[in-house]
């Protein structure tokens, strides 16, 4: 058993033993690579997507299985994790500014991508191999109607995104309410009941880390039936809509951001020299979690952020506060809906921001976290991931540059949580201003 173990470690050592970054970079190029061979020899593009599309199929079957309950018990844990004795007048200005940078973000990522209209003209659904199904927006009314379940548990075995976000928010509240109780009889079951939902939160986390192991090759069976399918004309709007990202990424953190920090009285400049540091560091992990210790040191350090708030407003900016997200989930939607020929809707783009701003509150802090929200999103517009479908194919497109975008989103959003513990520490008259007179 033991030589087996060690077999098999050294035939799979050299896969799980690169960076997954790298592999998904591989798989993306060399499944853009044999796609667009593919693409000027038909009678070789046919077979090679009938034999590999089943292997593309099932990558997107394992992202469809965990999306409900990644939400799900992601907002409860999120939403129950905030002490209801700390949400006073800290609390309700940092989830109120929290709240504006999200907003500010989708509307420059909406304005963007009606600008730009980033994908208009692929017509994915114009090829018999991705024909898919959209569903018809619903009303504005609707919506908002349609947010509270009537079933809760029917909304969670039809994946219904919005009853569901409402449903776990509003439950993890509760149980955060309840959990504060005086009385033991309550609060002890309720901090158990608390932690069996962490415990399933981590527990999908690891899930969808194990995933995204299987990602590279999803991604390269994918992108190359893409490819090879629609040929190289793809090329050019991925990069359209990468540079499009990156453009809305710069201009949040000088309007946004820039902005935030000039109305308080603040060195825009200062700011940037002290977060660098933090910056850098979410840009090359992608991960707000695991850059958390990072910004919390450079708060304090360099920007005079006392710890009293630095370790409330931090914590829960990098569950919460997810500014990069936003743009990259409107630019995404859009780029989808222009794809296949179906720009979205005024409501649908409301339904966008309704969905990515609330959702933002169970997004993990994780590498990856990004696509399995852009599926939440999709679903909520009735834009359905299916096997072989016209979405499918623009939704593969995106996995296939989902890295590069996570490292700009997730630099995005740690500079707006720092952003935010300066706001708040200003408006509390807590912030050292001495730190901001040293260059």
């Amino acid at each position: 058993m033991a030589e087996h173990a060690a077999q098999k470690k050294g035939i799979l050592g050299w896969y799980f033993g690169t960076n997954l970054l790298a592999r998904i970079s591989i798989g993306m190029i060399a499944g853009a690579a044999v796609g667009i061979f593919l693409a000027y020899i038909p009678s070789l593009a046919g077979p090679f997507v009938g034999y590999t599309k089943f292997f593309g199929d099932v990558f997107i079957r394992l992202l469809q299985m965990i999306v409900v309950p990644v939400i799900f018990f992601s907002l409860i844990t999120g939403a129950a994790g905030i002490d209801p004795a700390r949400l006073g007048r800290v609390g309700l200005k940092t989830l109120f500014f929290y709240f504006i940078l999200v907003i500010v973000a989708l509307c420059i990522g909406l304005a963007m991508a009606n600008l730009f209209k980033p994908g208009d003209g692929l017509n994915l659904a114009a090829d018999a191999a991705v024909q898919g199904k959209t569903a018809a927006a619903p009303a504005l009314s609707s919506i908002f109607l349609n947010i509270v379940p009537t079933n809760p548990f029917d909304a969670l075995a039809k994946g219904q995104v919005l009853p569901i976000i409402f449903f776990a928010l509003t439950f993890g509240i509760a149980l955060s309410i309840v959990r504060d109780s005086s009385d033991e009889r309550l609060s002890k079951p309720a901090d158990a009941l608390y932690r069996v939902c962490s415990a399933c939160a981590e527990t999908m986390y690891k899930l969808v880390g194990g995933i995204m192991q299987y990602a590279p090759i999803g991604i390269f069976v994918l992108i190359s039936n893409v490819f090879a399918t629609q040929g190289p004309k793809v090329v050019g709007p991925l990069i359209f809509i990468l540079a499009i990202a990156y453009v809305s990424f710069a201009l949040h953190v000088v309007v946004g951001f820039g902005g935030a920090i000039a109305l308080h009285g603040l060195s825009f400049g200062k700011f940037l020299r002290g977060a660098q540091g933090a910056m850098i560091t979410a840009f090359v992990t992608r991960s707000s979690n695991a850059t958390l210790p990072v910004f919390m040191r450079v708060s304090e350090e360099n920007l005079g952020v006392p710890r009293s708030i630095s370790s409330f407003t931090l914590p829960i900016g990098a569950t919460i506060n997810m500014d990069g997200t936003a743009i990259y989930l409107s630019l995404c939607s859009m780029f989808i809906g222009f794809a296949i020929g179906k720009p979205l809707t005024f409501e649908q783009q409301i339904t966008v921001m309704i969905t990515a701003s609330l959702g933002a509150v169970g997004a993990a802090g994780v590498p990856g976290a990004g696509v399995i929200m852009l599926l939440m999103v999709l679903e909520s517009i009735g834009l359905k991931i299916e096997a072989g479908s016209a979405v499918a194919a623009a939704y593969a497109m995106m996995l296939g540059i989902d890295a590069l975008m996570d490292m700009g989103r997730t630099c995005l959003n740690v500079t707006g949580d720092i952003v935010a513990a300066v706001v708040v520490s200003k408006h509390e008259k807590e912030l050292d201003l001495e730190k901001w007179r040293k260059e």
